[in-house]
């Protein structure tokens, strides 16, 4: 994606063959839990995240999981897996009856909470990511946009209370409309 830092992550694969991404969806994630910056869900992602670092890393250490972008506090945006190809963000999952939600998803990791407010710039740099992949794939538009809550409902909470989905839809609704434009 234009504007984001490139790291590639070892934890994707082929989508199954005719699958094109029709599926956003949003994760929250922190690194310690509850702590945000730091280098934790970089190494996350590539694989090199030091069990001894924190207590809590002894239990994700060993995970292969991976997102396609990644949104930070202060808006800076890394891409971590191509949009061709499948990244290992949703986990057991289902939506629309369909199961396996990676195969058909986009996922978006913001660095935040369940409970603690998100960043404007967040919310800013998510509706321009969304609008380009809008643009990009028109399989892809404002209303198949979705949480990791609502395709894992039981087992994940994320983005959580704290996100606010009303002015989410509306930035990524303007940005959808300014990309069809030009």
């Amino acid at each position: 994606m234009s504007g984001a830092r490139q790291v590639p992550s070892p934890n994707r694969d082929a989508r199954p063959a005719g699958v094109a991404p029709d599926l956003i969806v949003v994760h929250g994630i922190s690194l310690p839990p509850g702590e945000f910056g730091g280098p934790w869900i970089e190494r996350l992602f590539t694989n090199s995240l030091p069990a001894d670092a924190h207590p809590y890393f002894a239990e994700v250490a060993g995970l292969n999981v991976s997102s396609h972008l990644v949104i930070g506090r202060d808006g800076a945006l890394t891409q971590y897996v191509s949009f061709n190809e499948r990244a290992w963000h949703a986990g057991v999952s289902s939506y629309e009856g369909r199961a396996a939600c990676n195969d058909f998803s986009i996922g978006i990791e913001l660095e935040g909470t369940d409970t603690a407010p998100y960043d404007t710039r967040q919310y800013r740099v998510l509706a321009e990511a969304i609008g380009a992949l809008c643009a990009a794939y028109s399989s892809l538009s404002p209303q198949r946009l979705v949480g990791h809550s609502d395709i894992s409902p039981g087992r994940k909470t994320d983005p959580g209370p704290g996100f606010d989905w009303a002015r989410a839809r509306g930035l990524v609704h303007q940005a959808c409309r300014q990309t069809h434009r030009t």
